[in-house]
């Protein structure tokens, strides 16, 4: 019975197209429509708190222990918070710098406002404000000694995840949201999906494995051609010169 009005059904539709129906047959084919098939979240959890935590402005510390000025916590790939932890959309990190107490208030608000609880949830995987800055007052002179703790900041590195969102939704419907939020971050970020993630980094390296140019960096480098290795240091040559200073250059192969 099915196959004879599948059958019908597809004649008319011919027919319609070809135009040899009048219009009192027309009204057969009116509402016939394919629609995706919409997804499964029956495996999907939400959390108890899907909301983002508030931040403290300052650490819980006894003693504050004053820091230099280390380039090296913004400097190069990150090793840690790369991979999602339990949602599938979120913000990465495409150059190094460091995220102040207001840049948490500006994501917190944000995705608070703008995602319902109900139906999605938010973590941080970036730990709070914990290095110290310190700053001298207006007017004083050289010397004296370090200056008084100004604020607290978190330093982060490229490839590295800031916050993750997950559960009753698509990336369609998150996508907007998380790059208006990338746009007003101290460095490049990203909004992702883990599939688009996994896809780019995928094609990095499949970018690397099928290269056809011979003078790659690290060939110039290793064997020291021109004399090339005075002017670069061991830290591009591990890392293949894809990191300039907080700057990642994904191009350079």
């Amino acid at each position: 019975m099915v196959l004879v009005l599948s059958s019908k059904v597809n004649g008319v539709g011919r027919l319609f197209l070809s135009g040899w129906l009048p219009n009192a047959h027309r009204a057969v084919t009116v509402g016939l429509r394919t629609f995706d098939i919409p997804p499964d979240y029956s495996g999907v959890s939400l959390k108890d708190r899907p909301k983002l935590r508030f931040v403290n402005k300052v650490p819980d510390l006894v003693k504050v222990k004053k820091e230099p000025k280390n380039l090296k916590d913004i400097r190069g790939p990150a090793k840690e918070g790369r991979e999602f932890e339990e949602g599938e959309y979120g913000i990465v990190a495409l150059g190094g710098g460091y995220l102040h107490w207001g840049h948490y208030e500006m994501m917190r608000l944000t995705l608070n406002r703008t995602l319902s609880p109900r139906t999605t949830f938010s973590r941080w995987l970036v730990a709070p404000p914990h290095k110290p800055v310190t700053r001298k007052g207006l007017g004083q002179r050289m010397g004296g000694g370090k200056g008084a703790v100004d604020h607290y900041v978190t330093p982060v590195k490229a490839d590295q995840l800031i916050l993750e969102v997950g559960g009753r939704c698509e990336f369609q419907e998150v996508q907007p949201i998380l790059s208006q939020v990338a746009k007003k971050l101290p460095f490049p970020a990203q909004a992702v999906s883990k599939d688009s993630l996994k896809k780019v980094r995928q094609e990095a390296e499949e970018k690397e494995l099928n290269n056809q140019n011979p003078w790659t960096f690290t060939r110039l480098a290793t064997r020291n051609m021109m004399g090339c290795r005075k002017w670069i240091s061991a830290f591009d040559v591990q890392n293949k010169g894809r990191y300039w200073g907080k700057r990642c250059l994904p191009k350079r192969v």
